[in-house]
């Protein structure tokens, strides 16, 4: 029986991505954002060839912080990387497969996910594009295979993914 391997967030994730420092200004990382055409940046602190991840900084939250700054007037402190970027933001492990990852974009209305190991070392970032090629490509050899059985499903790993309480 030819069993094919479930994808997992090692198999697809982005490797290079295009982080920001923490002391970036807000203008700076507009301009970071726009310069690289990409919606969202992790906020890493670099030790040596490590990334460790401190937040995550979105179009959004650009948007907002930039309007804000413009309406009221400079704030004080100025804002940096670390005042506006998303604290703890969710993250998923290499290992977490593509029926996870589906479950967990689609419950929650993420873009994008960073994939961290176990000591919140940024590893790379997932997209819902990245899901959506390799659940194409994953459905097309599933479709080619003359042997439909080899997906058994474990009923409670479908339910544990399936109802994500968010928070």
């Amino acid at each position: 029986m030819h069993t094919e391997k479930t994808p997992t967030a090692r198999d697809i994730m982005n490797t290079h991505v295009q982080c920001v420092p923490p002391e970036m200004m807000l203008g700076e990382i507009v301009s970071f954002l726009l310069k690289h055409k990409i919606s969202n940046a992790p906020v890493v602190k670099h030790d040596g060839n490590v990334k460790h991840l401190l937040g995550f900084i979105s179009e959004g939250d650009c948007l907002e912080f930039l309007a804000n700054e413009m309406f009221y007037g400079n704030p004080s402190p100025t804002q940096t990387a670390t005042t506006i970027m998303k604290k703890h933001p969710t993250c998923v492990g290499p290992d977490t497969d593509v029926f996870a990852l589906t479950s967990i974009f689609m419950s929650h209305q993420f873009r994008h996910l960073p994939v961290v190991d176990g000591d919140q070392h940024l590893l790379g970032i997932i997209s819902r594009r990245d899901i959506l090629h390799a659940l194409d490509d994953f459905y097309h050899k599933w479709n080619r295979s003359s042997d439909r059985e080899r997906f058994p499903v474990d009923v409670h790993k479908i339910m544990n993914h399936r109802f994500i309480v968010t928070g």
